[in-house]
């Protein structure tokens, strides 16, 4: 499980290819519907953008279609589902941590409605 993980994680160091699963989260969108944004959001190239979509296209962020003219792009859940599962390790440490600061945050509202009282 750590292999896929850390190379879903050099894919997904770029806020480049970020950018766009965020775009793609929401749904199906085109490649040029994809490359407006980009562009305006980070003021690359078409070829750019085209370069960033077949490297998230190969390590299977995304899937494309072809229909006409077009190249659809969606997102393929599979590697992020990967990353969960890897990073769900971690939530043990952060659940202890966060009882901790829910328990502190009880005492403090429970501390200043005593004060209120005074």
């Amino acid at each position: 499980m750590h292999r896929p993980a850390r190379h879903a994680f050099d894919v997904l160091g770029d806020p480049v290819r970020r950018r766009i699963l965020e775009l793609l989260v929401r749904g199906e969108l085109n490649a040029g519907s994809i490359t407006e944004v980009i562009q305006k959001e980070f003021g690359i190239t078409q070829a750019g953008v085209s370069q960033h979509l077949k490297a998230l296209r190969k390590s299977g962020f995304v899937q494309v279609r072809v229909e006409g003219p077009k190249r659809i792009y969606s997102l393929d859940s599979k590697p992020l589902q990967e990353i969960d599962a890897w990073i769900s390790q971690f939530h043990g440490f952060w659940k202890k941590h966060l009882y901790s600061l829910t328990d502190e945050i009880a005492r403090g509202k429970a501390k200043r409605r005593e004060d209120d009282r005074s």
